[in-house]
């Protein structure tokens, strides 16, 4: 066999094994979201018991924001994203016994759900749609963060702090 055969088959199995480990990487973080907690509860088993909740707080002029804020984020993952925000933005106006989910909580649940390496891009789009984010800026600490990972159905009282204090 020539020279080139061989390094073009190393070549593969190198890019192969790569392929692999990067689409295994994302199944098991898939699957450590899918473990159950304490409670007996996953992470994506409490992201779809608040959707479902919420569904009828929903009404189309929140359902199209969401959809507009989460425009900027790639297609392949854009469900994935819609259904985290949507999640969050549902328990906060659960537990605020609202009769329908209002910029307000809109705004908490998309601050607090988007990961921090996106948040160049949600003030850009933010400041697209002319919504001022600045009472709050608070909430920006608590956003998902990859290095310290939390659920981010936590942080009930600093949620809750942040609504008092700009709603006043």
């Amino acid at each position: 066999m020539s020279n080139a055969f061989i390094f073009f088959i190393v070549l593969w199995c190198i890019v192969f094994i790569s392929l692999l480990a990067i689409g295994g990487f994302f199944m098991f973080r898939k699957f450590l979201k899918r473990m159950p907690k304490d409670n007996g509860m996953s992470e994506l088993d409490w992201q779809e018991y608040y959707i479902h909740k919420a569904l009828p707080l929903w009404n189309d002029e929140a359902r199209s924001l969401l959809n507009e804020l989460v425009s900027p984020v790639p297609d392949l993952f854009r469900d994935v994203a819609k259904e985290k925000i949507g999640g969050r933005i549902s328990k906060i106006a659960l537990e605020e016994h609202a009769t329908t989910i209002e910029l307000d909580h809109i705004m908490r649940g998309y601050i607090i759900a988007t990961p921090k390496r996106d948040h160049k891009f949600m003030k850009k789009k933010l400041t697209e749609l002319n919504i001022d984010y600045t009472p709050y800026l608070n909430l920006f600490e608590l956003a998902d963060d990859e290095k310290n990972k939390f659920s981010i159905f936590d942080h009930r009282e600093e949620i809750s702090e942040a609504k008092t204090t700009h709603t006043q």
